[in-house]
């Protein structure tokens, strides 16, 4: 297509041609042949007995001695030299028994629209994975955040298909470079709770591809399948997407891996599976029954029905209301037919030549990396605090969004120091982590909370706190437990010794921490003095446990023996933080009528190995009103309110608890009400209008404290941009129209098809014609940016090289991120389908107060091209079409056409 650009709000002057752009730097290996297989390779598989070859493609079980319950284990070939391979969960951080740090979470680091940033985080990623002996990490994630009533969809990188490929490829870059596999997630269609998903061929490899495409252009060592179903096949069973597709039309040359449990039938490594998780399983798993190996011999007899230990109760956060129901369908499980490996040779339907292409594919990732030459550490090693925790700090101030800044309220200035008040748990404790779900805890020991951070940095301010929402509560008290009448709980060790506890504080805090692997139970009676909800906390470390009332058991901790990802008690395992003291913290709310009620304690010890740590605490009706009207005391006290709100993944698309009524109230006594929020998604906020500023910092990781106070303060000017659309009410997204259910996770009679194909996030705001809060690439600054000159040129690799004048025309330094998007083609080819504009370049760039500079953008050819199902190739549409750069999809300032 030849390009003639003609100016429309600014002139394009043709520039010259740009030499084409350098293929991304991978490590060697990348393009080696279909089977994977090099001459060193070859010889090892021919070396190699089938029970050897299946060894390196099955999850084992490893050593008691050695592991660290990470997700996953290969045993290897200890004979000829093959070593052992771990891998752990993420994103966040890398997950495993021991504490690890916490980067900024996968929404905030998309929200930095920085490629640098994004690399720097794959770089910790990797430097904990070494420090914790683990060679594959299970991340980048990258679907696309269609529904935003997933439960995963937290934990991706938005709703562009370029941004999530462009931050997810970076990731892995930095990943890999320190030689630790990366491995993307997950193959294909996981954009919903949906285990039965229809994705029309155009959409398919536009949107839900694009990102697993840039991956392998990055090199990516491996790829995990998907448990959902994609048009019909099981996702690591589908032999068109996983041979046809990702190694056929994407190149990709690496291991492909089942999610864990997501194997339904042996067959599926004859259709592009490479190596199963988490195989063999050990006789006391909690998981098994639940899940199987389908590499095993058939058990001599059937398996226990699938059971968890003290009658397991999840978690459930009081202010989220009911849990999420969890569908298990997609997990393999004894409801499939068994049928090993040996049944398919001795049947002749399995041919013993996939397993050794799926082992030559494993060992071919062992060459590239080096692990046949240097087998990987496995000893646990000291760890970079500081250049981690630096490169996290700044990640987290370049996510902050700037949603709101009447008036210029912020950064806060001497007088807003001078009369502070700072609100919430969110401001006392910084909210580091989302859910406990397959991430990093963070190192409690680097949380600084943003209002030690304020007081830090700013020694004279006189700064005002008030909790509003007591998260860690007090000891329950020992005039409310007794037992036989008497007072104190009756306290039982494993060898059945009993003795008195007036309370349960067992805590370094308390200066009386129990011994490690310690097994206590107490009973007795709590007192209630009131009628009401309760609060009941259960603090823990080194100690898992369950909490009954009335004999029935209200929570149990996480941590279960046995448990993959990692089966310890760490500090927020349970709960949005861990305790001001460092504890994990799971936290229940019970109806409670006033007077007696029975009470059981169960505790033992976790595989810490650490001093057993036990407190039952509680936050009362009374106190939580205390607490709340402290707080709009000290709002109307100050001259400046700043309040910290959160969310988790519940409830969709609102603050849980009394969060709403808390900013209410305190915007109703103090009219410069600032609102701090640490959220991964978006929600309603009814108390917009009613606020003079509104920072969005995500869960920032362990340094998200000190980078909130850096951006309150004015040292971090906040040039995140985000990564989604934020509606004004959730029925404006695609997938939740009530006029489309068979869009939505339940679907229609089992499945969901997403009708609206290509038009996903601002796209179908955009077909919709629908005006949304906060629209996609959208953030405000400390200072302001103008656009001019526009040049848009054919590139000689078949793209266009944009160029756009961007001027700081503020008096403070700053980032700003040009977004170029591209409008649909003159003629519009039949049975295609083009949204009114999308996203085909950006980048984030520093410019001086006052600085003016030509900034220039690539737009790769692809992005020119559109999927064509009726010729089942990538075709180049005919017609003029619109290019323009902006700061948000709803605000490009500069556009020309391009013939």
């Amino acid at each position: 297509m030849a390009l003639a650009p003609s100016a429309t709000r600014a002139q394009a002057v043709a520039e010259p041609a740009r030499p084409a752009a350098p293929s991304p730097s991978v490590p060697d290996g990348r393009a080696t042949a279909e089977a994977g297989t090099g001459p060193r390779v070859a010889a090892l598989l021919a070396q190699m007995t089938l029970a050897e070859k299946l060894a390196m493609i099955r999850g084992g079980v490893e050593p008691a001695a050695t592991y660290q319950g990470q997700a996953g284990y290969i045993a290897g070939v200890p004979r000829l030299g093959i070593p052992p391979l771990r891998l752990a969960d993420g994103p966040p951080g890398v997950l495993t028994r021991l504490p690890s740090h916490a980067p900024t979470a996968p929404m905030g680091l998309a929200a930095t629209f920085s490629r640098s940033d994004a690399r720097d985080n794959g770089t910790v990623i990797a430097r904990e994975a070494r420090s914790l002996g683990i060679d594959v990490v299970l991340q980048p994630f990258i679907n696309i955040s269609r529904d935003f009533a997933f439960l995963r969809s937290y934990n991706m990188y938005g709703e562009d298909p370029l941004l999530v490929g462009e931050i997810g490829a970076a990731v892995i870059r930095g990943v890999q470079a320190e030689g630790v596999m990366a491995q993307a997630k997950h193959f294909i269609g996981y954009d919903s709770a949906s285990f039965n998903v229809f994705i029309d061929q155009q959409s398919l490899h536009e949107i839900d591809l694009a990102p697993f495409d840039a991956a392998v252009k990055a090199g990516v060592a491996s790829i995990m399948c998907s448990y959902n179903k994609v048009n019909g096949e099981n996702g690591c069973g589908n032999k068109t997407l996983l041979t046809d597709v990702l190694r056929g039309e994407l190149g990709f040359r690496g291991f492909v891996t089942s999610d864990w449990g997501g194997v339904h039938a042996p067959t599926y490594i004859s259709a592009g599976l490479d190596m199963e998780m988490p195989g063999q399983l050990a006789e006391d798993s909690f998981l098994k029954g639940l899940m199987f190996s389908f590499f095993d011999p058939a058990p001599a007899k059937p398996l226990a029905t699938f059971a968890l230990p003290l009658d397991f109760v999840p978690p459930v956060f009081p202010e989220e209301g009911a849990p999420i129901p969890v569908d298990m369908s997609g997990v393999g499980s004894l409801r499939d037919p068994l049928v090993t490996f040996g049944d398919q040779i001795a049947a002749g339907t399995l041919d013993e030549a996939a397993i050794t292409r799926a082992a030559g594919r494993v060992l071919s990732a062992y060459e590239r990396f080096g692990y046949l030459d240097t087998p990987p550490s496995h000893a646990i090693k000291p760890r970079d605090v500081a250049a981690n925790a630096a490169i996290i700090r700044r990640t987290a101030g370049d996510a902050a969004v700037l949603l709101k800044n009447e008036g210029g309220i912020l950064p806060l200035r001497r007088a807003d120091l001078a009369a502070l008040a700072m609100i919430g748990p969110g401001a006392g404790q910084v909210v580091a982590v989302g859910p406990a779900n397959e991430r990093s805890t963070g190192l409690v020991e680097r949380q600084v909370g943003p209002l030690e951070a304020m007081r830090t940095q700013a020694p004279d301010a006189r700064i005002a706190y008030a909790v509003a929402s007591d998260m860690t509560g007090v000891p329950i008290p020992a005039s409310m437990l007794s037992h036989d009448g008497k007072p104190g709980l009756r306290s039982t060790g494993a060898d059945g010794r009993t003795r008195i506890d007036p309370i349960v504080d067992f805590t370094k805090a308390a200066g009386r921490s129990m011994p490690a692997n310690q097994q206590r139970t107490w009973t007795g009676t709590l007192t209630v003095p009131s009628a009401g909800r309760y609060y009941l906390y259960l603090h823990l470390l080194g100690a898992t446990g369950a909490l009954s009332i009335d004999g029935k058991k209200v929570g149990t901790a996480d941590g279960l023996i046995g448990a993959l990802h990692g089966d310890t008690v760490l500090p927020g395992k349970d709960g949005l933080m861990p305790t001001v003291d460092g504890l994990d913290n799971l936290r229940m709310l019970v109806e409670l009528s006033a007077g007696p009620h029975s009470l059981t304690l169960e505790t033992r010890g976790d595989t810490s190995g650490s001093p057993a740590q036990v407190r039952l605490a509680w936050s009362t009706p009374d106190q939580r009103r205390r607490d709340h009207d402290a707080a709009v005391a000290a709002a109307k006290k100050a001259r400046t309110a700043v309040v910290f709100v959160w969310h988790r993944y519940a409830p969709f698309f609102a603050l849980p608890g009394e969060q709403d009524r808390l900013v209410a109230d305190i915007a109703a006594v103090n009219p410069n009400t600032v609102v701090v929020m640490n959220t991964s998604q978006p929600v309603a906020m009814p108390w917009l209008k009613d606020v003079k500023a509104v920072v969005q910092m995500w869960w920032p990781g362990d340094e998200g404290g000190w980078a909130t106070a850096d951006v309150l303060l004015g040292k971090t000017n906040p040039a995140g941009r985000l990564p989604f659309t934020w509606a004004r009410k959730p029925t404006d997204y695609a997938d939740n129209d009530p006029r489309h259910p068979e869009r939505s996770g339940k679907g229609v009679d089992g499945r969901t098809v997403f009708t609206e194909g290509v038009h996903v996030g601002y796209r179908w705001f955009d077909r919709a014609r629908i005006a949304p809060l906060f629209p996609f690439g959208f953030g405000l600054s400390y200072t302001r940016f103008g656009y001019d000159g526009l040049t848009a040129a054919a590139a000689p690799d078949g793209g266009i090289d944009v160029g756009v004048t961007i001027t700081n025309e503020g008096t403070v330094d700053g980032d700003e991120v040009p977004q170029v998007y591209l409008g649909p083609p003159g003629v519009r080819p039949a049975g295609a389908d083009f949204p009114a504009r999308k996203l085909v370049a950006f980048d984030r760039v520093r410019l001086a107060a006052g600085e003016k500079r030509v900034v220039r953008l690539h737009v790769e050819p692809r992005q020119l091209h559109y999927w064509s199902t009726a010729q089942k190739k990538w075709m180049l549409p005919e017609g003029g079409r619109t290019i323009g750069v902006g700061a948000s999809s709803r605000d490009v300032r500069v556009e020309t056409r391009i013939d």
